[in-house]
């Protein structure tokens, strides 16, 4: 008879994980909203900003795309700027499931991934953007005129710039898999062949054109992120190691 006892339990549970989780997406939610209003002050200094790669105005080719872009811009700018918030409610739905001692990461986890998501962003604009742009203005140039639109060259940049920073925290995230015992550093070291294939998957995903160069300039920071994965995991995997015969050593 204790069976329905168990299961209303196992349900009562999830329901509760679920409306935690509901609210910590709610909470973050409100955040990206307010911090989206608040952009729209400085939204059209950071456009003017955004197309100083292509150096000249876009085109619109429609009523409404000027504020569609506007809104976009706004959107991304308060994307970054909500992110230590976000990542702040993401952490605060995994701390009930860590020990006291884990979640004293949270420390560590939410300025190093905003530093990281910042550095992807900063890379991509100093270093990725101009190339990109430079490669795919210039292609060609007997043949074919550069007289981008806007809704193409915002839409271009932006997730290029968001999804790279994305990318950029590869190595922290590989750190708490491997902290938890999820991975460790030689089993990404001898699935190097497959982690080169699927970052390639990823580089054409991230990439918002089809030429292989563009993906080839987002895959070279990504192999080294893999690189730098591989160390942090070693470090993780020490520490979880650490961890283990400490409360082995309690127990005993």
């Amino acid at each position: 008879m204790s069976v329905p006892t168990e299961n209303n339990e196992l349900r009562a549970s999830i329901l509760d994980h679920i409306d935690h989780l509901r609210q910590r997406l709610v909470r973050a939610l409100a955040g990206l909203a307010i911090a989206t209003a608040a952009s729209f002050i400085f939204s059209s200094r950071l456009l003017a900003f955004l197309i100083t790669p292509y150096g000249d105005q876009l085109q619109l080719l429609g009523p409404t795309e000027g504020i569609e872009i506007y809104f976009k811009v706004s959107l991304l700018a308060g994307g970054i700027l909500a992110m230590p918030y976000m990542l702040f409610q993401l952490w605060l739905f995994i701390a009930p499931g860590l020990k006291d001692n884990e979640r004293r990461l949270v420390y560590l986890f939410v300025p190093t991934a905003t530093l990281l998501f910042l550095a992807g962003v900063a890379f991509t604009w100093y270093v990725l953007l101009p190339a990109a742009v430079m490669f795919l203005s210039g292609f060609l140039p007997d043949i074919f005129f550069a007289e981008w639109r806007a809704r193409e060259y915002i839409s271009f940049t932006t997730r290029f710039l968001f999804w790279i920073g994305v990318s950029f925290e590869m190595p922290l995230i590989i750190y708490f898999f491997a902290r938890t015992g999820l991975v460790t550093g030689q089993l990404l070291w001898e699935q190097w062949r497959v982690a080169v294939v699927l970052i390639a998957v990823l580089a054409a995903m991230v990439t918002p054109s089809v030429d292989p160069i563009t993906m080839l300039l987002a895959m070279g920071p990504l192999l080294i992120l893999y690189g730098i994965s591989i160390l942090t995991a070693r470090l993780g995997q020490r520490q979880f190691a650490g961890s283990s015969d400490s409360q082995a050593a309690d127990s005993a």
